[in-house]
């Protein structure tokens, strides 16, 4: 069954709504913090990483915020950040950046929805499983930026596309 088929006799569909369902079908922790804000878990293979997805209907759009602690040694943050450069060249939508006062990694995308477009369960599903993959890809390069002896440029060797079919 499509995800879509759930909300297809709804005439008036909030996309935090949306999420929540999608949150429940992949029994992902969530909480809905707002009307407009959903905030839950959601786990990868390196770590369990926090997702906000929030509406705004001033300008249409919905905001993705996937977040993970990175606390670095003062003397790693110029390389880290250049390593964060190197990891947004590599990426089509999207772009990570770093929170210091948090000490929080970021991955924010903005889905723009405007004229009164819809976005479609099969849509946020992906925006979400996609910010999970691009922390999944680079979280391994930033760790080897920040604890390991590796430059930014040569820890970006492990941040390989996306693989294709099976071994």
């Amino acid at each position: 069954m499509a995800l879509s088929e759930d909300f297809l006799s709804t005439d008036d569909l909030h996309p935090i709504d949306i999420v929540e369902t999608l949150a429940e079908h992949h029994e992902w922790d969530f909480d809905r913090v707002a009307d407009d804000q959903i905030a839950m878990a959601v786990e990868g293979q390196w770590r369990t990483y926090s997702i906000t997805l929030a509406w705004s209907g001033h300008d249409e759009t919905l905001r993705l915020i996937a977040t993970f602690e990175m606390d670095p040694p003062e003397e790693k943050l110029p390389p880290l950040y250049e390593a964060l450069n190197r990891a947004n060249d590599m990426v089509w939508s999207g772009a990570f950046t770093y929170w210091r006062e948090q000490r929080l990694m970021v991955w924010r995308y903005g889905l723009c929805l405007a004229g009164g477009q819809l976005a479609s369960p099969e849509q946020i599903d992906r925006l979400i499983r996609a910010a999970v993959a691009a922390c999944e890809r680079f979280y391994p390069a930033f760790q080897l930026t920040c604890w390991g002896d590796d430059s930014p440029e040569r820890a970006m060797d492990v941040a390989m596309a996306e693989a294709y079919g099976r071994a």
